[in-house]
């Protein structure tokens, strides 16, 4: 811990210096560490874990005096944005696998500040009491899901991965895969671990399911779903320069799954669908602030 203080005080030292040696003065209503105030922030569609860090951050940095934009788009213009300096920061590239062919493409023009998460997957779930440890026993006590698998969109890639992998990897067509949407696949979750009945869903790390229900993943000794990767934040070739505190904050910054699941079964698990998540993120802010005052300690 004291070396991560030590750090972003050590940076934050040297750009009030500079400020001083050019005669400057922080702007009172921006922050006062040398950094520039304007931030944009690039979101991927969809990606709970980004949307989440994203707006956490953005509360975070509002409280600092920074004026942070979040754009939401798909990760190709997103990644096309970060490299020529659209977009200044975005917080949820995996890898090595997933987002491997857009480092290929544009990591030249874009800094790596470091994975905050290590434990990026993808999974099949069921109840926490359910009577089996691992995959390999799913298609022998088949009878005590009801014969079911339940998965969510078609054309996800979770679900190709369970098509072509886990299904014959494990003996599995016995069982009904039944693929909807993920709202539908969460409502049967939610059904059947309140009414106390087995389950067995397809389903990813970081997710708020895993604070909402008491449920448990399967161990995969085949590996049909692949290894755990790490989400990184990936910014801007100025970012550093045109933000030099923020720049170390983010290189310590780390959450792991259990936090990030509580953050986001608060903004996520709510009736009627709402997108703005101010208030439910300052309410986790007041719940866990001990953590999110370490997020920017000097």
């Amino acid at each position: 811990m004291m070396q991560k203080f030590s750090k972003a005080a050590a940076v934050a030292a040297a750009a009030a210096l500079a400020l001083t040696a050019c005669g400057a003065e922080a702007d009172a209503s921006g922050p006062e560490n040398g950094d520039r105030k304007d931030l944009t922030i690039a979101v991927f569609n969809g990606w709970d874990e980004g949307i989440a860090a994203s707006e956490l951050w953005k509360a975070v940095l509002k409280e600092k005096g920074y004026d942070v934009e979040l754009e939401y788009a798909d990760p190709a213009p997103v990644y096309a944005g970060l490299a020529s300096g659209d977009y200044d920061l975005s917080l949820d590239t995996w890898l090595p696998i997933t987002h491997a062919s857009y480092l290929e493409e544009y990591g030249e023009e874009m800094v790596d500040l470091g994975t905050w998460n290590e434990d990026a997957k993808l999974t099949i779930a069921v109840n926490e009491d359910a009577p089996v440890d691992s995959l390999e026993e799913l298609a022998e006590n088949a009878d005590l899901f009801g014969n079911r698998l339940v998965g969510i969109e078609p054309g996800a890639g979770l679900t190709e991965a369970t098509s072509n992998e886990v299904i014959p990897g494990y003996g599995l067509e016995g069982m009904e895969y039944l693929t909807s949407s993920t709202p539908a696949m969460l409502s049967e979750l939610k059904s059947a671990t309140t009414n106390g009945e087995n389950i067995a869903v397809t389903l990813w790390r970081p997710h708020w399911a895993y604070d909402a229900f008491p449920i448990k993943d399967l161990a995969d000794p085949k590996g049909t779903l692949g290894e755990a990767e790490g989400i990184h934040s990936f910014a801007s070739k100025a970012f550093e320069e045109d933000f030099p505190v923020l720049a170390a904050w983010i290189r310590d910054f780390t959450m792991d799954s259990e936090t990030l699941f509580s953050l986001e079964n608060a903004m996520f698990n709510t009736e009627g669908g709402n997108n703005d998540y101010s208030d439910a993120v300052e309410a986790w802010i007041e719940e866990n602030r001990d953590y999110v005052d370490s997020l920017t300690q000097e």
